[in-house]
């Protein structure tokens, strides 16, 4: 989560993206303005298809505009590991002084000493990544504060590091993907909340009353995606929960680093870093939230993140919660839902990293190019019984 403001107004030079014709007679509609829906607004766009991106509120003003903004490409698992390595190709490409930035940062995640479970998975992990080609080490304590001086590293068992990773301004990569959609034909519709049915595709928005047909129709909108897809009789199996994060001035420059025993992550910021945790495992009502932190989240998280870094004296600037969103397999909900209506939501906490990849892949499905059968939402019925687990952690 990132309480960075997105700007008043983008502007993103495009440059290699090809725009193609293949979307050409397609009218779209793409529900939820945060990254995957700015990205696949923009994708649809710069296909031929006539986009309209709709919002209940501002761009980025959902869980995107509280989000980490911490981007990397280690993931065991093959597609994951394609999807995050490709993202962060394209991070890269389309970042820059006129649109948001990307920099690049080394990410670790550890266990500590007596941790065995965890320790022995960052291993195995590890072993995994490099099979498929992730840039990816396994470090023991001395080697790991060999490379980064500022962490404490005698009390760690072993260390994962990672490069083709880094870090991003999460508003402004949405707010510069919508006005590139913008920019390339879309219409869009902040302030607009609406509604969906189906067969046919039809978005009704709920203050006129105006409705429009549409040849599809993508629910991008986070953890309200559940809502508004419930509207038009479809159930997803997908829960919405609270995870919590600060940003507090102390000069730190590298790496992102993710304390799996003690359950928090640590990365650059402007204004020295920003950490998160704070995971709640229980279902959150995405209209009726606490948007701050309790009181003694920040002086409890602040303190792992001393012992982490015993050279910073991290002083707290300010402290706030989003949501993430949960599925049964801790994989996310991709594809088509019914004729013509699609969907993206269940990231787990990272849907961000993986928005520029996801969001050109769901554009391409659906114009009917490929599928993310992997992530098809159908595999599931929607009525199923399961427990909320955080995104960011490592089993026991």
């Amino acid at each position: 989560m990132t309480a960075d403001t997105p700007p008043a107004e983008a502007e993103l030079a495009v440059g290699a993206d090809a725009f193609v014709d293949e979307g050409a007679g397609w009218t779209i509609a793409v529900v939820g303005a945060g990254a995957i829906g700015a990205t696949c607004a923009y994708d649809l766009a710069r296909r031929g298809a006539d986009v309209t991106l709709y919002d209940r509120g501002s761009i980025a003003s959902g869980s995107s505009g509280r989000a980490a903004g911490i981007c990397y490409a280690a993931f065991a698992d093959g597609l994951d590991a394609e999807i995050g390595r490709e993202s962060i190709e394209r991070f890269r490409h389309l970042s820059g002084d006129e649109t948001f930035p990307f920099v690049e940062c080394p990410y670790v995640w550890l266990a500590r000493e007596g941790d065995d479970r965890r320790a022995a998975v960052i291993r195995e992990d590890v072993e995994r990544m490099q099979a498929q080609d992730v840039v990816a080490v396994a470090m023991d304590g001395d080697a790991l504060g060999e490379r980064f001086e500022t962490l404490r590293t005698d009390d760690v068992a072993v260390a994962g590091v990672a490069g083709a990773a880094g870090y991003t301004d999460p508003g402004r990569y949405t707010a510069c993907l919508a006005a590139a959609a913008d920019g390339a034909g879309a219409t869009l519709r902040p302030e607009t909340p609406v509604s969906v049915s189906t067969d046919p595709a039809v978005v009704t928005e709920s203050a006129s009353g105006t409705t429009t047909e549409y040849d599809a129709v993508v629910v991008t909108a986070g953890a309200h995606s559940k809502a508004v897809l419930a509207d038009a009789g479809i159930d997803i199996a997908m829960k919405p929960y609270r995870v919590k994060a600060l940003v507090a001035d102390a000069a730190y420059p590298e790496p992102m680093c993710f304390d799996a025993t003690e359950d928090f992550y640590v990365r650059p910021h402007p204004e020295g870093l920003l950490a998160g945790n704070g995971t709640e495992l229980v279902e959150a009502d995405p209209d009726d939230w606490e948007r701050s932190a309790p009181a003694d989240f920040a002086s409890s998280l602040a303190d792992r993140v001393t012992h982490r870094f015993p050279s910073l004296e991290p002083a707290v600037e300010r402290a706030w919660s989003g949501l993430c969103t949960a599925t049964p397999d801790h994989d996310p909900l991709v594809g088509a839902v019914a004729d013509g209506l699609y969907v993206a939501t269940g990231f787990q906490g990272h849907g961000f990293m993986r928005a520029p990849e996801i969001g050109d892949r769901l554009a391409a499905q659906v114009l009917g190019e490929e599928t993310l059968d992997a992530f098809d939402p159908t595999r599931f019925d929607g009525t199923e019984s399961f427990e909320i687990s955080a995104g960011m952690t490592i089993p026991e």
